[in-house]
């Protein structure tokens, strides 16, 4: 092997057609399924730092390494064989499928997932502990009495060698035996591919394709070598471990000794493993021509459970790898899931544990389930399976909310006062809090009246004062303008979705807007400049700025609606503002000279409008 540059402690493991990789504090698999196609499923994982220092400590943290990564790993492979099977977009699912999810409201890949690990590791238990120690058992019971096991330290010694040779020869067979299966040589080859981009990595080159090719498949820190290491630290351990028993615990009864011995070594494999993961840790730290003895048997034992991979391995390999490298340096790199057939509530519970870390509000996952699903939020508890194609549509909303777009952008719609408004980035989304105004217009506006929104933005406060007008049997005028000509356009849109009775014409404020009107309103910009910056993401990165930003102290459009206002509005008229918090009084301050003001609040007890009487 080639000297390396740079050592990494990014590792992985071969899952069903894919590679996961492991960093500090992100996790990626990459899987190819049998259409082709690439899925990448990325999670974030605390970091050791973050662990107890406990489990920091010399010893105990191999067993707690070898525990995360039994889980991650068996999760990893579980959820690989999820997605390795494509289903073609209208391929309905077999019968068993939707009996099973439509009666007990469960998956049947999940159910089959589950018993394949419980049948792994009771299989694993049996080959590589129970079986060994039986044979040399019956080994021990044909030899001269004393010779192999008994009290004596060199039948000890010899009892845990032959053991041991036994687990290490059963391993080889059990890995040539896997040879044989075309599905399992495939993973071999993810394996190799896993290695190389380890390796390419290492050596300081670029990760390409071409490069990674070149590398070699041979690992220090492969779990291959790491089992080769257990099974040789086991020995040792074990030698100890029988003589204690043979001294202090022996019972005369063969069948109880046995399983004595057999109980206490799978007591003992936390240990085994503690002191294996110090010796490959140390092992991996050197490229001296000295260790390469101890490296060897773990080397070759590589070259059978790994292949050289094709390049779309490698590429599978080498994307898992580029993401955790990505979410191990910034902390904004999203999450992404597998689309695999799933529970409900499995579902929105990580939705909603996702939103909640990166400060997204928790209804944002109710309101994307319910939508997409057809479903009122009330009945998002009632248990169901989402089909692949339902998760494939709700996940990629989901990822689109995580970048920090707003959730009726995604949508392209919202309700306001009880009207479908469409929306996008040329518009303010609609607030709750805006609805205030349109009350407030609607029980002031009669029969007969001319009504005329600055500020339009989507058209929303227009379209809702027509529309109730309308359903009261008032002929009313309404007049909505706006600066800008894009926030115009959804305003038409809007118009025309809701067949409301609104003239829309572009104009600055007053700038073009002829005659005068019983009602004024306006929600104008009154965000301080320098206070855009600190907004949330949502607002501040994806609504328009324009529509936000109203001078440095937020007041400039009611300054320049006060100097304007009189020409416009008819005597008696009435002039109604939505405004910022602890903006009110200043606001009434500015139209100080008027007849008569008011400030309203929201339910929440906070100035909300001014309405002025002229």
């Amino acid at each position: 092997m080639k000297k390396k540059k740079k050592l990494t402690y990014i590792g992985g493991q071969a899952v069903i057609s894919g590679v996961m990789m492991r960093g500090k504090s992100g996790m990626a698999t990459v899987v190819r399924d049998d259409q082709g196609e690439l899925h990448m499923e990325a999670k974030r994982i605390a970091p050791p730092e973050s662990h107890k220092k406990w489990t920091r400590l010399l010893f105990i943290r191999g067993v707690v390494s070898f525990v995360m990564s039994l889980v991650t790993g068996m999760e990893a492979l579980m959820r690989s064989a999820e997605v390795a099977v494509a289903e073609g977009e209208d391929e309905a699912p077999p019968k068993l499928n939707r009996y099973v999810a439509e009666r007990w409201k469960l998956s049947v890949s999940k159910i089959v997932s589950v018993c394949s690990v419980v049948v792994g590791v009771v299989l694993a238990v049996l080959l590589f502990l129970f079986l060994p120690s039986y044979l040399t058992e019956l080994i021990a019971s044909a030899a001269p009495e004393g010779v192999i096991g008994g009290e004596s330290s060199l039948g000890i010694l010899w009892y845990n060698l032959i053991d041991g040779g036994f687990r290490l020869v059963i391993f080889v067979l059990y890995i040539c035996f896997t040879l044989l299966f075309s599905s399992l040589r495939e993973t071999y080859r993810y394996h190799g591919a896993e290695h190389k981009t380890i390796n390419c990595y290492e050596r300081g080159l670029p990760l390409t394709v071409e490069n990674i090719k070149g590398c070699s498949r041979m690992h220090d820190r492969c779990g291959t070598t790491f089992i080769f290491l257990v099974l040789t630290v086991s020995i040792l351990v074990f030698a100890v471990v029988g003589w204690l028993i043979g001294r202090y615990l022996v019972t005369g009864y063969d069948v109880l000794d046995f399983f004595i011995r057999f109980v206490i070594k799978l007591l003992l494999l936390p240990v085994v493993a503690g002191v294996s993961y110090e010796v490959l840790r140390l092992l991996a730290r050197t490229q001296s021509p000295l260790v390469l003895p101890l490296k060897a048997p773990g080397y070759l034992l590589q070259r059978l459970t790994t292949r050289e991979p094709d390049e779309k391995m490698i590429e599978c390999a080498m994307l898992a790898f580029e993401k955790v490298v990505e979410m191990d340096s910034d902390p904004d790199s999203p999450e992404k899931l597998f689309v695999t057939e799933t529970k409900l509530s499995k579902l929105s519970a990580m939705m909603k544990e996702t939103f909640a870390k990166h400060g997204i509000d928790e209804a944002d996952a109710e309101w994307i389930l319910s939508l997409t699903l057809n479903v009122p939020r009330s009945e998002l508890k009632t248990e169901r399976v989402i089909t692949r194609k339902e998760c494939g549509t709700l996940l990629s909303l989901f990822e689109e909310r995580l970048t920090g777009k707003p959730l009726w952008y995604i949508f392209g719609n919202t309700e306001f006062y009880g009207y479908n408004i469409e929306v996008d980035e040329r518009v303010l989304i609609p607030r709750p809090e805006t609805e205030l105004l349109v009350q407030q217009a609607v029980a002031a506006v009669r029969e007969g009246d001319k009504v005329l929104d600055l500020c339009t933005g989507s058209g929303a406060v227009a379209i809702a004062i027509a529309c109730e007008a309308a359903k009261e049997d008032k002929n009313i005028l309404v007049t909505a303008t706006d600066i800008s000509e894009d926030a115009l356009d959804v305003a038409r849109k809007n118009v025309r979705l809701n067949k409301a009775n609104v003239t829309v014409i572009k104009s600055d404020l007053f700038e073009n807007v002829k005659g005068k009107f019983d009602i004024i309103t306006a929600n104008p910009p009154y965000i301080p400049s320098a206070e855009i910056d600190t907004l949330q993401r949502e607002v501040r990165d994806f609504e328009p700025r324009l529509a936000l930003d109203g001078g440095e102290d937020g007041l400039a459009f009611y300054r320049a609606i006060a100097a304007k206002v009189g020409r416009f509005v008819t005597r008696g008229g009435m002039l109604i503002l939505e405004c910022g918090e602890d903006q009110a009084q200043d606001i009434l301050k500015i139209f100080s000279r008027c007849d008569y003001a008011m400030v309203v609040k929201d339910l929440s007890g906070k100035e909300r409008v001014v309405k002025i009487v002229f």
